[in-house]
């Protein structure tokens, strides 16, 4: 297929034709839309840190660099969408064109010893640091969210499961106080990511460094960075931070996944554990009977959004040279915007599931009276009243049980003789089967049989919850601070990785 010749251009003497149509439709323009949707003001916030340092080095006089600042201020995206075509559909060359367009008479020096590499780079780390601030104040609030409904459920008992069979006695409040872990979990990390990326690239040039002595410190402060990126090549080659925040946007996505599988089968018919508001349910349109959550499924599929982005990331930069390149710098970033949508859209969504779930606490009870949930309990008793040991008073346990259910017994209609004849099968004598019964399967008091730390015991998951509680307010302050740190200006350096695990 022939290429359609474009009208010429001057903005480089080395081509002379500006990109052929099918360039413009295909890779500029779609390029140059996600641009300046995503990264103009960041852009125009480099441009005045320049200029600034431009009437520093006395290379720009304060009228023009006033004029070049007013200028800016004027930039909008539909400006710079009209005159895209005649600059390559490039964003640096359309603002630059732009503000020239503008001025009063030609300033020569303005953008002398500049380059686009490490100018795009700062950009898009610009636009990355604030989509994730913005993203960990969803996560917080996610973990918030979590951490509130933990502490509604403390004290009701539910059937705890492992091989997706019933196995001890749990309750909501101990189950979500492990969300709520894990959202503070994901926060940690994602506040040591944010650190040790948060390290101004401008100075760096194409790739070696620039002519003028530009003050790097100074330009990284003026732009909220803790501080600078300290090896030019490095500034301009390295998009890694990239992939680690679709990495930990992927782990979190993984560990939630679990999650809202649990919940979508304590909703289900079959359990009837959790309900939602008719608000956030769905019908069937066939059968009438049924009250759906696809609340959850869509959850659990935006979830799987976080392992694609972030593959696509990885797979964007592999086996690339470690320099500036387009395919790095632009087509391996494309879903970045993507991850951070759908990972805040997921936790929008589970944050108001949490927010107005409801438990049936009489369900949840009356699951737990019909399963022999005590038999962990009854094993230690054989071991520790009865001097059996613990294998064999496991086995005793599990065969009791088994004749138990035979016989047609409930699990809180205790049989002695039963115990006693399961014991005599394996060669023991119980001094007192009354006293290792008693108790032993009935669901009012397992909550408050276990007495370890971090136990279901309701005391226990209160320590965690008020320990949790101090966690996510420790949080808050630190993301809090690298907040007001990225509006710039200011002088504060906190110390690299000093808050990551």
């Amino acid at each position: 297929m022939p290429v359609e010749k474009a009208r010429p251009t001057r903005l480089s003497g080395r081509v002379s034709a500006g990109p052929s149509h099918l360039l413009r439709t295909e890779v500029l323009n779609p390029q140059f839309d996600a641009e300046v949707h995503n990264l103009l003001p960041h852009y125009v916030a480099i441009e005045k840190a320049l200029v600034t340092e431009y009437v520093r080095m006395g290379i720009l006089a304060e009228g023009s660099a006033r004029e070049i600042d007013t200028l800016l201020d004027s930039v909008d995206r539909d400006s710079m969408t009209e005159r895209s075509a005649a600059s390559m559909s490039d964003m640096a060359f359309t603002l630059e064109r732009q503000v020239e367009d503008g001025l009063s008479e030609p300033v020569p020096a303005w953008h002398v010893d500049r380059s686009r590499n490490d100018y795009q780079a700062c950009a898009q780390l610009l636009f990355g640091r604030s989509r994730l601030l913005e993203a960990a104040a969803t996560l917080l609030e996610f973990g918030r969210a979590a951490h509130r409904l933990a502490g509604c459920h403390t004290e009701h008992p539910m059937p705890g499961y492992t091989h997706l069979q019933a196995a001890q006695i749990i309750s909501p409040g101990f189950y979500l106080a492990a969300l709520s872990e894990q959202a503070q979990h994901a926060s940690r990390r994602l506040l040591f990511t944010y650190d040790s990326i948060d390290a101004c690239p401008l100075g760096a040039g194409a790739m070696s460094g620039q002519t003028l002595p530009w003050d790097r410190q100074r330009l990284a402060r003026s732009l909220g960075f803790q501080r600078v990126q300290p090896l030019a090549l490095t500034s301009v080659a390295y998009r890694g931070w990239t992939v680690e925040i679709t990495g930990e946007f992927e782990i979190l996505g993984v560990q939630l996944s679990r999650f809202v599988t649990d919940l979508m089968a304590w909703g289900s018919s079959a359990y009837g554990f959790l309900d939602l508001p008719d608000e956030l349910s769905g019908i069937s349109s066939a059968m009438p009977q049924k009250k759906n959550f696809p609340i959850l499924e869509r959850i659990r599929g935006r979830l799987a959004h976080l392992s694609s982005t972030h593959l696509d990331t990885v797979l964007g930069q592999r086996n690339t040279a470690f320099s500036n390149s387009v395919e790095v710098s632009k087509e391996a970033g494309t879903e970045l915007p993507r991850a951070f949508d759908a990972f805040e859209s997921a936790l929008r969504l589970f944050t108001v599931v949490l927010d107005n779930a409801r438990f049936d606490v009489d369900r949840m009870a009356r699951a737990c009276e019909k399963e022999f949930l005590g038999g962990f309990a009854l094993a230690n008793r054989l071991t520790l009243d009865e001097g059996v040991p613990w294998r064999l008073a496991q086995v005793i346990a599990g065969r009791y049980i088994v004749m138990a259910m035979d016989a047609g017994l409930e699990p809180a209609q205790a049989d002695p003789g039963l115990l006693t004849t399961a014991a005599a099968e394996s060669g023991r004598r119980l001094t007192d089967p009354n006293a290792l019964l008693r108790g032993v399967f009935e669901v009012a008091g397992a909550l408050g049989s276990m007495n370890s730390a971090g136990s279901t015991h309701p005391q226990a998951v209160g320590e965690v919850l008020a320990d949790q509680e101090r966690e996510l307010e420790r949080l808050a302050r630190e993301w809090g601070r690298r907040k007001a740190q990225s509006q710039g200006g200011g002088n504060e350096v906190v110390q690299f990785g000093h808050e990551g695990e």
